[in-house]
């Protein structure tokens, strides 16, 4: 349990850490993207019912187990659910700290990026040209290295040190992204990326892909269902509200992510509409670190801009990196380990751990596919503990407290069913995307994008999970707990 130094000081320093632990490059480099691949505001509509569908729902939940049970997730849920489920808890973190793994190296390459802003040496005449020099080689694994110790760092401080941070590192976020969604509504025909992102044609919403696009965007920029949020409900004040918290995070996430597409997308069409589906659909890497130099270099004090475009992506990943780590000490150190020395575990893990994905782009993708995916079982274990355990009686012992600021009524229990038929469906058709041609024949550990992959590498986290259930509750829990 958390001891009395580790809880926030302040409601308003919780709400700046969790808003760190949401908002991370998924905002601001996948948002527009997919945004703008699936219809602008069309995609809007699907994505604000997600919202409240999907985000939502979860951020409750797990603002819920975490202050209740006052445990990481493994602790979280074997006292939910029972002593066999622990498991489940430890899926969840392992999931979270996969994407940790190659996470830091995103944000080495916005590091790296910043520097070469700085120091002028983007954009170059090829578009391409610097960040294929740079990623997969040695300077990504140094960048990366540089990401994970800035990460240590903060959480090496402990709750203080990271509720510090955000204090400083969110407000400056939000100031940034706020500075360059202004300067892009001022270019000549930004109007047209604005109208595109705002004006929903509503035929385009009897397309299935769009609403599943929206859910998948939705599971990924709000950080609901990997366990974070829950990891900070740990250090919760214990008259400190679970509902309206939860509703600000996912509303305050969203913004972000709403001011990120008129950020890109108005000087995407102010500067290059003609080959806006190029620049559109280069995929995350390829919209941020290839076109994104480029679009600058066309506008005045664009050096400047791209340079505040840069440290708002340091920012932005280094509070998730943060949250990420946080996780995956907070676990070791329910199984009794000290917090300096879960969290050197923790760096160490990391750095390795991230070796391949910073020297190989193919292992990074691989990693973050199946990782990715991860994410939906991560969600639907979230909502099947707390419907074992009775969602109506779950939402009235840890959501609806006496220092709760609103009540949460029944929608909730049915959203909450809503979540475990939204993560069945998302797992099915992520993975039926990754079909193709010959992909009976290409079931292999570490191939990209491939459903083999994808079931292999569950299965074994899984069977090795579930074999050491019992040994991660005792340690959790002690014996007489987790009998």
């Amino acid at each position: 349990m958390a001891s009395k130094s580790e809880v926030f000081s302040s409601r308003w320093g919780m709400l700046l850490a969790m808003l760190g632990m949401a908002v991370g490059t998924g905002n601001i480099w996948r948002f527009p993207r997919i945004a703008a691949s699936n219809g602008g505001g069309s995609f809007l509509v699907a994505w604000a019912v997600f919202l409240l569908l999907w985000s939502i729902p979860l951020l409750i939940l797990e603002f819920g187990m975490g202050k209740g049970t006052r445990k990481g997730t493994v602790g979280a849920f074997a006292k939910t659910v029972g002593p066999k489920f622990g498991w489940m808890g430890a899926w969840v973190a392992w999931t979270a700290t996969a994407i940790m793994f190659y996470y830091s190296v995103v944000m080495g390459w916005t590091i790296r990026f910043l520097w070469a802003t700085v120091t002028m040496k983007i954009p170059t005449e090829v578009p391409e040209a610097y960040w294929e020099s740079f990623a997969g080689t040695p300077s990504a694994l140094l960048t990366h290295l540089i990401a994970m110790a800035m990460g240590v760092f903060v959480v090496s401080r402990g709750v203080k040190g990271i509720e510090k941070a955000a204090k400083i590192l969110i407000p400056s976020l939000i100031v940034l992204v706020i500075v360059l969604a202004i300067k892009a509504l001022t270019l000549p025909g930004a109007s047209r990326g604005l109208a595109f992102l705002f004006t929903p044609n509503w035929a385009d919403l009897a397309n299935y892909r769009i609403w599943l696009e929206a859910l998948t965007q939705n599971a990924w920029d709000t950080g609901a269902g990997w366990g974070l949020a829950l990891t900070y409900a740990v250090y919760m004040r214990k008259r400190e509200d679970t509902a309206l918290n939860a509703f600000v995070i996912g509303f305050g996430n969203n913004s972000m992510s709403l001011l990120a597409g008129i950020m890109v997308l108005c000087t995407v069409f102010s500067i290059m509409p003609d080959a806006y589906g190029t620049v559109v659909g280069a995929g995350n890497e390829g919209l941020t670190f290839i076109w994104v130099p480029q679009l600058f270099a066309q506008i005045p004090w664009g050096q400047f801009f791209m340079g505040i475009f840069f440290l708002a992506l340091v920012f932005a990943a280094w509070t998730s990196l943060v949250s990420m780590i946080e996780l995956a000490s907070r676990i070791l150190q329910d199984m009794g380990l000290t917090r300096r020395r879960a969290i050197g575990i923790v760096g160490v893990a990391g750095i390795l751990c991230g070796v391949p994905s910073a020297l190989n782009m193919a292992v990074f993708q691989n990693q973050d596919w199946v990782w990715g995916v991860g994410l939906m079982l991560s969600g639907f274990f979230f909502a099947v503990a707390v419907l074992r355990y009775g969602v109506t009686e779950w939402r009235e012992t840890h959501i609806n407290t006496g220092h709760s600021d609103i009540r949460v009524g029944a929608w909730w229990d049915w959203a909450i069913r809503l979540v475990v038929v939204e993560a069945v469906v998302l797992m099915v058709w992520m993975l039926l995307q990754s079909r193709g041609e010959g992909w009976r024949d290409t079931w292999t550990l570490f191939s990209n994008y491939n459903i083999g992959s994808v079931l292999i590498q569950w299965a074994i986290v899984l069977g090795v999970l579930i074999g050491l259930n019992r040994f991660l509750v005792r340690k959790t829990l002690g014996a007489e707990e987790a009998a």
